[in-house]
């Protein structure tokens, strides 16, 4: 997975709806993970309403989709023209538009388990990877689908 990918997905997946737990509700940590990617932390406030947007806009269907305007810098240097980014929702929105630039922006995708909702990058050469794991969520999934369809069949 590129460093655009990875940054996006890391990000999208601060909140963990399995375990219930949120990053972004203990400063301290998520003051961390900034630190740790190099980034500026912003608000968790202005996090969360970036992270919620990005998650509603890749199909994490507990989140209204909603418009979000994040102002950018653009910087031409020896190298061309750069997107600057020093907060981690500024850096997080360059990533994305580089993906986008890239068509690789519909690769990144949210788990359909309800119990997961886990952003994930579809390296599949087709595109078409459904599932964050096959070995959990897809597995429980095929599981829970053999079970009605047997269940159909007995009665």
């Amino acid at each position: 997975m590129n460093t655009d990918a990875s940054l996006v997905v890391e990000f999208l997946n601060t909140v963990n709806v399995e375990r219930g737990t949120d990053l972004l509700d203990d400063l301290e940590t998520w003051q961390r993970w900034a630190r740790d990617h190099r980034l500026r932390a912003d608000t968790p406030a202005a996090a969360r309403e970036t992270r919620d947007a990005l998650r509603a806009a890749i199909g994490d269907p507990r989140l209204p989709r909603l418009g979000l305007r994040a102002p950018s810098e653009i910087v031409l240097g020896p190298e061309g023209p750069l997107l600057v980014a020093e907060s981690v929702s500024e850096a997080v929105m360059a990533a994305s538009i580089r993906l986008t630039v890239r068509g690789e922006w519909i690769r990144l995708k949210i788990c359909p388990a309800d119990d997961c909702l886990w952003a994930f990058y579809d390296e599949s050469r087709n595109r078409s990877r459904t599932w964050c794991s096959m070995r959990s969520c897809g597995n429980r999934e095929k599981a829970r689908a053999w079970r009605a369809r047997t269940a159909d069949v007995s009665t």
